[in-house]
């Protein structure tokens, strides 16, 4: 027993020291000075005070900022209802046990969720902004394939799990697929559908405030414009709003999630 617990011992060693050392060939592979790393931690502090403080409060009560605030919620909540739209259908092909076709739509919606995930949301907003141009429909457009990725894996994954029986039982009295879902599939993944859509509310909205940076509008493109203009206590006053947002979302996101906890409970 006792060689047992020394072997696992020196086993969990050496994976530990496996781990750092991978870690310190990366450092040293990609020629990362330690000392330029350490001295910039100690020259960000007096960065920090000397640009982005005092912070300009005034400037998050524009009238224009306000507006490029609602515009980026509208965009975050349109990207995010048409690709769960989009990512429900993909989810249910993609997922093995319920799929109708293995042969079609089952590579169909692995290959179009695998897709969307591959790709960051800057690219897409990149991307369609080379395609329709500047402005909110290009933003909309690349949360929309942001979330049809990063939903349809989760939700595919929770089809996964359903119990089989049932739907197998409906599907033998000659169901057709939107009835097999309706009454087979749908009442044992709702509370895990929901869940789910709040979670990729999270995420997108964040991704809504800076793919504006990147020519979708919104509050990422007074980001960049004042980042441009050199107007630091602005661009703190973005960031605080942006934070500030963030935690009333995630806070709005955390008391659902419980609210449906409670209830389902």
């Amino acid at each position: 027993m006792k060689d047992i617990y020394q072997n696992n011992t020196s086993k969990k060693f050496v994976g530990v020291a496996l781990f750092f050392f991978v870690i310190y060939l990366c450092f040293l592979y990609l020629g990362i000075d330690f000392e330029r790393f350490f001295s910039a931690l100690g020259r960000f502090g007096s960065l920090i005070a000397n640009r982005y403080y005092p912070v300009d409060l005034e400037y998050a009560l524009d009238p224009g900022y306000l507006q490029s605030i609602l515009n980026s919620v509208q965009m975050g909540y349109l990207g995010l209802v048409i690709g769960v739209i989009i990512a429900s259908v993909l989810a249910y092909f993609a997922a093995g046990n319920i799929t109708p076709s293995k042969r079609i739509a089952y590579p169909i919606g692995k290959f179009l969720i695998i897709f969307s995930r591959s790709i960051h949301e800057t690219i897409w907003t990149i991307l369609f902004v080379t395609v329709v141009g500047f402005g909110m429909l290009a933003g909309v457009m690349a949360l929309t394939m942001y979330c049809i990725g990063f939903f349809g894996k989760l939700f595919s994954e929770e089809l996964e799990n359903v119990n089989m029986k049932l739907v197998e039982t409906i599907r033998s009295n000659g169901a057709n697929e939107l009835q097999v879902f309706a009454y087979g599939v749908w009442p044992q993944v709702k509370t895990a559908f929901t869940g789910i859509l709040i979670y990729t509310w999270d995420v997108c909205f964040r991704a809504s405030t800076i793919i504006g940076f990147f020519g979708a509008g919104g509050m990422g493109w007074y980001l960049k414009r004042n980042v441009l203009q050199l107007e630091y206590a602005r661009v703190s006053a973005i960031i605080v709003s942006i934070i500030v947002l963030v935690v009333l979302s995630e806070s709005l996101s955390a008391f659902m999630r419980n609210k449906i906890q409670k209830e389902t409970q």
